[in-house]
């Protein structure tokens, strides 16, 4: 009785740890992630629409068909980038995302406050370099750090009604996501 015992629970313990290492591992040796799926459609350091989600032909899974969708496919060792998104009637959104699918920002139009929402992202390395200008405070220009040189901005815009989906995409056809040219000096 003992020995049935000790073997049930040995296999809970390595069903267990094979659970653990197999979920935290797959996400990296995955070879269709969404970087892979959207690099070939998408041009690097601008915004490119995606297309509609339809039933067996979305770009990525789980898209949502009441949203119009774009992509920003970034790589920062050119520089930083400078990305600017005009919101849209319902709601626009920008998640960032490192190459491996990993979320590390997010905002909306309702915290961004305008009706643009601006913004620059660049690496540690580069905004250490940015001159510190005491007559830029945060409110004036928001910064995000990426963790990684490349990754994903993924923008959407809600059309809350079948028929505004021309100007939720049209919306997103007006976003800019390109490398500064105006670099900054380095701090002396």
């Amino acid at each position: 009785m003992i020995r049935w015992l000790f073997a049930i629970i040995g296999g809970a313990l390595l069903g267990g740890v094979v659970h653990l290492v197999s979920v935290l591992v797959l996400p990296r040796v995955a070879t269709l992630d969404a970087y892979s799926r959207l690099a070939p459609i998408t041009k690097l350091n601008a915004v490119t629409a995606l297309p509609a989600a339809e039933p067996g032909k979305a770009p990525m899974p789980f898209m949502d068909p009441a949203f119009a969708s774009a992509a920003c496919r970034y790589d920062l060792s050119n520089g930083p980038i400078k990305l600017t998104v005009p919101v849209s009637q319902a709601y626009t959104s920008v998640s960032f995302y490192t190459r491996n699918d990993v979320a590390y920002y997010a905002i909306n139009d309702r915290s961004a406050g305008r009706r643009v929402i601006e913004l620059d992202l660049m690496t540690a390395a580069q905004h250490a370099e940015l001159p510190e200008d005491e007559e830029v405070t945060a409110a004036d220009r928001l910064i995000i750090d990426s963790p990684t040189t490349t990754g994903l901005i993924l923008l959407k815009a809600l059309a809350a009604e079948p028929g505004l989906m021309p100007q939720a995409q049209a919306s997103l056809a007006a976003a800019n996501c390109r490398v500064q040219t105006d670099t900054p000096q380095a701090k002396r």
